[in-house]
Formats: C-alpha cells, sequence, structure tokens
C-alpha cells in the first residue's frame, strides 16, 4: 500500500532528498531576492492604487497630496530596511523578530509577534492570490466568474511548488518577478524621457472622469485624518520586508551579509518603482474612485456597474507603452503572475516561524520536522489550508481582504525595533572596545528611530483602519495567541509529569526476566524507564534499545544523558538520512529476523496515554504507524507499554460512566433506580 501511494507522491513533488543535501537548497541572492522579496515588490502593483482610491473621497483636488505620501512611505520603508539589516547581523538563526521580541522582551512579547506574523503570512497569501486573479479576470472573464475557484486552485499549485523544494519554487519564480521589475523601470524610465525629453502628452484612459467626492472641501483635522488613512494604505508596500530576516537560514554563507545586501536591494527596488508609477499616475491623469459604479462620471454620466475599474499600474502601462502594443501586454502578463508569485513570500515565511514555535512547544511538534524535499512541509500545508479558507470567506475580494492587512506586521516591525534597543543596551553594558561601542551605539539610533516610527505608523493604521476590518486581523491574532498558550501549557505539563526522576531507581524499574527485546526510545522521560524495566522483566536473550537520528542535536544530546545516567542497556542508533523513523526500525528489525531465523523479536514501544481528542493531535503518530507495520512482519511481536498522563483519568471517568449507563440490557430493563425498585418488590 505504501508503495502505491509513493509513486504519485513522488510524481507531484519528486525524489526524497538527503538530510546532508540541505546545503544544496540554499539560495543564492539572485533567487532569494525573488524569492523573499517578491510580496514587497510586487505591492507596487496595487499600493499607489490604495492611495488615489483614499484621497478620491476629496475629489480629484487631493491627489496632489499624494507625491508627499510617497516620501513619508519611502522614508518609513529605508528606516525599517535599515533596521532589519541590523536584526539580520544580529540574529541570524531565522528566528526573526519572533527571536529578537522573545529573547530580549519576553516569552509574551515574543508571541505576540508570533501571532502578528502568522496572521499576516496568512494574508499575504490571500490578498496577493485575490488581487492577482482580479487582474487576470480584466483579460478572462471566466476568471472573474469563478473567482473563488480559481484563487484556491492558484493556492494549491503554489503549494505543490513549495512542497517540491525552495530552491526549484525559487528558480522558478525568479523570471517572472524579473519580468515584471525590468517592465515597471522600462515603463518609468520611457515615461520620463517622453515627459521630459520628447514634450508628449500622455493621457491615461480615466484622464478625462470626473470623480464625484463624498466629502469635498475636507479641512482641519477631516483632511488630517483622510491623509493618515491614505498614508496607512499606502504602507502595504512594506509588508514581507520582515520575511528576510526569518529566512536568513536559506540564504548560502555568508548568510547574515548576504541577506542584508538583498534587504538593502529590494528596499531600493520597491522605493523607487513605488515612486515612479505614483508621478507617473499624476502626469497622466490617472483617477480613482472607491466606488466607480457611481463616483466616476463620463460626459457627465455615471458609468454604471458594468465598468471595471483597472489598476492603476495597467493605467499607466496604456498611457505610457500605447494599449494593446507589446510592452503593455508583457507588462500586464507579469503583474497578473508576479501578484500570484508574492504569496511565496508566506509560503517561505510561515512555516520556518512555524518550525521554530514547534521547536519551543507553542505548536504541534509535526511543524518542526522538514518533509520529503527538505522543506517544512507541514507548515506549508496548514499555511495553505488557512489561506484558502480567508480566501472562500471572503469570496477572493481584494478589496475586503486588504483591510485586514499590515496591522500584523507594524506589529512585529514596533516590538522587533524596541527589542533591539534592550539588545544593543545589554551588549553596551560590558562592552569595552571603542570601535565595537561606536558601531553598537549607531546600530541602537537606527533601531531606536525604527521603532519609534513604525510604533507612530502602527497607531495610525489601528486608528484608521479598525472599523474597515483590522479588528478581524487582532481578533485572528488573540486566537493565534491563546492557541499557542495553551499548546505550550499541555506541553509543559507533559514533559513535568513524564521527566526521569533523579537518584535511585523507583517504581518504574522492575525486576528483569527472560525475553529477547528491543526497545525504541527517543528521550530519556518516565515512559522510556518503564519500557527498560518492562524489557528487564522479561529476562531476555538479547536486549537494546534502539533510537533513529532524525535530529543530530537531539540525539547527541540522547547519548551524553544515557552516558551520565550509566543506564545498563546498550543504545543503538540508526542513521537516518531522509529522516524517516519507520522505515530503518522495520529494517533492522528485519535483519534481526535473517540473521536468527527461529528467534523472534519482541519490539517494545513506549507510549503515554491521553484523554481528550485535541491532545493526539499535539503528539506525532510514529508509535502508530510503527506498530501497523510490524504487525505484518513475520516472526515479530509488538509490546506498547502505556504511561498514563493525568488527563487519562477523564477519560476513564467518561468511559465508566458510559459502562454504567450502557451495560448489556440496561436498555431493556430501564434506569439503575427502576432496577433496583424491582428487585425488592420481588423479593
Amino acid at each position: 500500500m505504501s508503495k502505491l501511494t509513493d509513486v504519485p507522491k513522488r510524481i507531484l513533488i519528486g525524489r526524497a532528498l538527503r538530510s546532508d543535501r540541505l546545503g544544496e537548497t540554499l539560495l543564492p541572492k539572485r533567487i532569494a531576492l525573488p524569492v523573499f522579496a517578491s510580496d514587497p515588490l510586487s505591492s507596487v502593483a496595487y499600493a499607489p492604487g490604495e492611495v488615489l482610491l483614499v484621497l478620491s473621497i476629496a475629489g480629484v483636488s487631493a491627489y496632489h497630496f499624494s507625491p508627499w505620501i510617497a516620501v513619508a512611505v519611502v522614508v518609513l520603508m529605508f528606516t525599517v530596511v535599515a533596521s532589519y539589516r541590523q536584526n539580520v547581523h544580529a540574529y541570524p538563526s531565522g528566528g526573526g523578530d519572533y527571536e529578537v521580541a522573545n529573547t530580549n522582551l519576553g516569552p509574551k512579547a515574543g508571541l505576540t509577534v508570533a501571532s502578528a506574523l502568522l496572521v499576516d503570512y496568512v494574508l499575504t497569501v490571500a490578498v496577493s492570490i485575490s488581487s492577482g486573479i482580479e487582474n487576470l479576470g480584466s483579460a478572462i472573464p471566466f476568471v472573474v466568474e469563478h473567482k473563488v475557484f480559481c484563487a484556491i486552485a492558484v493556492i494549491l499549485l503554489l503549494t505543490l511548488m513549495n512542497l517540491r523544494g525552495v530552491k526549484e519554487s525559487g528558480t522558478l519564480f525568479a523570471i517572472p518577478t524579473y519580468v515584471f521589475v525590468a517592465g515597471v523601470f522600462t515603463m518609468i524610465a520611457w515615461g520620463a524621457f517622453r515627459a521630459l525629453v520628447l514634450d508628449d502628452t500622455m493621457r491615461a484612459p480615466t484622464a478625462e472622469y470626473v470623480i464625484k467626492p463624498e466629502h469635498q472641501g475636507l479641512a482641519g483635522f477631516a483632511l488630517l485624518f483622510l491623509l493618515l488613512r491614505a498614508f496607512s494604505s499606502g504602507c502595504a508596500a512594506l509588508t514581507g520586508v520582515e520575511a528576510i530576516s526569518n529566512g536568513v537560514p536559506a540564504f548560502r554563507k555568508p548568510k547574515s551579509r548576504n541577506a542584508a545586501t538583498t534587504l538593502a536591494l529590494m528596499g531600493l527596488l520597491a522605493v523607487t518603482m513605488f515612486c515612479g508609477i505614483i508621478g507617473l499616475a499624476m502626469a497622466t491623469k490617472v483617477h480613482m474612485a472607491e466606488n466607480p459604479a457611481a463616483d466616476l462620471f463620463r460626459d457627465g454620466v455615471p458609468v454604471g456597474p458594468d465598468y471595471v475599474q483597472h489598476p492603476v499600474i495597467s493605467q499607466v502601462a496604456e498611457a505610457v507603452f500605447g494599449e494593446g502594443s507589446f510592452l503593455f501586454i508583457v507588462l500586464a502578463a507579469a503583474t497578473a503572475l508576479v501578484l500570484f508569485l508574492a504569496a511565496n513570500t508566506a509560503y517561505n515565511g510561515f512555516p520556518l516561524l512555524g518550525s521554530i514555535l514547534a521547536q519551543d512547544r507553542y505548536l504541534p511538534r509535526q511543524l518542526h520536522t522538514r518533509g520529503d524535499r527538505l522543506a517544512f512541509s507541514n507548515g506549508i500545508v496548514l499555511l495553505a489550508g488557512a489561506a484558502m479558507l480567508l480566501v472562500w470567506i471572503y469570496g477572493a475580494d481584494s478589496t475586503r481582504l486588504i483591510q485586514l492587512y499590515i496591522v500584523g506586521v507594524f506589529v512585529s516591525f514596533t516590538l522587533s525595533q524596541i527589542g533591539m534597543v534592550r539588545h544593543w543596551n545589554r551588549h553596551l553594558s560590558t562592552e569595552r572596545d571603542p570601535a565595537k561601542r561606536r558601531h553598537m551605539v549607531r546600530s541602537r539610533a537606527i533601531n531606536a528611530f525604527g521603532a519609534f516610527f513604525t510604533g507612530l505608523v502602527l497607531v495610525v493604521v489601528l486608528v484608521t483602519k479598525f472599523s474597515h476590518g483590522a479588528w478581524v486581523a487582532l481578533l485572528g491574532m488573540c486566537i493565534f495567541y491563546a492557541t499557542m498558550t495553551a499548546i505550550r501549557k499541555h506541553y509543559d505539563r507533559v514533559a513535568e509529569e513524564i521527566a526521569a526522576p533523579e537518584g535511585p531507581p523507583g517504581d518504574d524499574i522492575v525486576r528483569p526476566s527472560r525475553v529477547h527485546s528491543v526497545v525504541l526510545i527517543s528521550k530519556i522521560h518516565r515512559p522510556t524507564l518503564r519500557a527498560l524495566a518492562y524489557a528487564k522483566l522479561l529476562r531476555s536473550d538479547t536486549l537494546e534499545a534502539l533510537s533513529v537520528n532524525v535530529d543530530p542535536a537531539e540525539t547527541k544530546a540522547l547519548r551524553e544523558e544515557w552516558e551520565r545516567r550509566g543506564i545498563d542497556v546498550p543504545l543503538k542508533v540508526l542513521d537516518s538520512p531522509y529522516r524517516e523513523i519507520t522505515r530503518p526500525v522495520i529494517e533492522y528489525v528485519k535483519s534481526l529476523r535473517n540473521e536468527s531465523p527461529r528467534d523472534a523479536v519482541s519490539v517494545i514501544i513506549p507510549e503515554y496515554v491521553v484523554g481528550h481528542w485535541y491532545e493526539h493531535l499535539l503528539h506525532n503518530q510514529s508509535a502508530l504507524r510503527l506498530k501497523g507495520r510490524l504487525l505484518f512482519t513475520p516472526g515479530v511481536m509488538v509490546t506498547s507499554v502505556p504511561y498514563q498522563l493525568q488527563s487519562s483519568e477523564a477519560a476513564k471517568r467518561r468511559a465508566r460512566r458510559r459502562q454504567e449507563w450502557n451495560a448489556p440490557g440496561s436498555v431493556r430493563r430501564g434506569p439503575a433506580q427502576e432496577r433496583a425498585k424491582e428487585s425488592s418488590q420481588s423479593t
């Protein structure tokens, strides 16, 4: 059966890779740029439009504020990029904002950042895919008519590509991303040449349209609030900046330097394209309205519900290159495609962060291990499922989804920069080298300014976007925070309950008897000691403990603990270059049978018993898979040594109650009280 399921799996995601080939999946800068920066680079396709849409509330006259908003976004982008360059040098392990906040501000702040990032990664996929579908739908009506189905199909395709491995997906994504960047820069350069040198008049398709303002003549606080809201919408250009700091381990050596260089290049490209498109939109008289059917007029008549309002970048490209021209078609196609690929930023950030959180016991352990292709497969599948659910709920409507955006990323920005300030303060208190101190003081100043600026933007975003949907993102963060806190409490409670006692053996050690046994172990805790004691009780002809080397660091710790405790059972460790557990154990047991065909092999598996259904989801099913395979191996006996956790008592009580009320014949005889009454009457 496993061979039948393995064939389609290999066709879809490719052959499994050995653990020692992890270095082959590391990314050079030319591939890392489209992999980690596709989100902020592609945001120039919709961020300028969001600025103009908000300003249109006050009419076309408010458009003259857009260059100043662009300048503010540029200052913010350079501030964030400069701040994160300090992060990647100080914390290159891949924990990013979570590691910075957790180390310097405490677990609660770290968990808050993690919750914000997880929500933002899910929204990145949903927003990018939905926006791409809408851009593609302007050319292909079928896509618009079935946009939820098409969006889910694209998410499934991206998921499959990422399951094949980060390097392969990065190579596939590099071409359209670079075509998009080259197309935008060509458009900016040719548009500037036509306007400044040739003195051509370029007009967008909406240049002659008139916008009916919802609130005309805004002034004072109302105007300030409108400008702040437009600024917060333009800040969508910064989403995904933090992904590089989370993905430092995926870079080739020197990792920190390559990540910092990629970060700087990404910031320079993004702000240049953003400002260029805003400038050309002003020059070509692009007009956008939040409700174009009613607020956009042509020849004094509303355009009506059948009108399709194209994005700013499409209108500018049509004005610069000409409608239907080759360059216009290339840029339009690259824009739609790069919006799909922008979701890849989340596909690299979410699984890696999930792995780190799982290692810290905040998420299920299954998210910590790599899959066949050395990608964090479980995290990729979880992200895809959450994004598809969000797309289905919001009908793949990017206008509704984008209102949920940005909040999470600025929460992580702010807490991360505050954490970096504390990081530098701690190091300055002990550093005596003048040169290093000057470097630390400069870095602290950058991070302090970054913390102030991003904190200010966070307040602006919360105030201006809360009623427009930001509250949903905050609710999602709270749900993630509560869930991860509950998971950590469960793991801590289990670890405390099964911890191996120090000192002389206790009740878990029993006098041995005769039996030939192999005891499977992963760590030294109470279930392990009980399984070893049970094996000794059976008095094996040969007795050995067997472990599988999936994580070298954990295996090393196991060996050291084994020797420190002086356990008088030989420990054998099986190498597993593909991180499998079941197959190496099966092959080893079969080899024992082949060496002595007349002998029986008893495989003893320690496992602890939980009492709630949700606890089963938090522990892997390695023991279940092993038992299922070993039961079909001739000459092998499988023994489970259960260790009941406290929660299993609740399940025992529930079972006892069911037995009392549903005992054989109880339905026919009626409740216990009636049976007792009948018995007393008969006597």
